[in-house]
């Protein structure tokens, strides 16, 4: 199943992590690490953050995705699962017979 982890970084954490000259060696191996499909930089709620595409077979996965950031970054992580249009095609069938029943 697909992810999109919402990484937000804890202010003192990520200062000490960006005073590293290898904080981008490291993210990028992190990055490997857990198989990122994509990521992409920027702020949430005012703080430095993450946006983190990953495809996971099972749930079990989470915490090895997850450890590395809470431990190194002290981050707080959101998982947000999505679907890719073909997905959402494959739902059709369902939504269908929720709307009959519940709409």
């Amino acid at each position: 199943m697909k992810y999109i982890m919402k990484v937000r970084m804890s202010l003192d954490k990520g200062n000490e992590a960006l005073r590293d000259p290898q904080f981008g060696h490291k993210m990028s191996e992190l990055l490997a690490e857990i198989k990122a499909e994509a990521a992409y930089f920027s702020t949430i709620r005012g703080q430095r953050g993450a946006y983190i595409v990953v495809n996971l077979n099972d749930a079990s996965e989470l915490p090895a995705v997850a450890e590395p950031f809470f431990l190194w970054l002290d981050a707080d992580i959101e998982w947000i699962p999505v679907m890719k249009p073909e997905d959402l095609g494959k739902a059709g069938p369902a939504i269908g017979a929720a709307v009959k029943k519940w709409g």
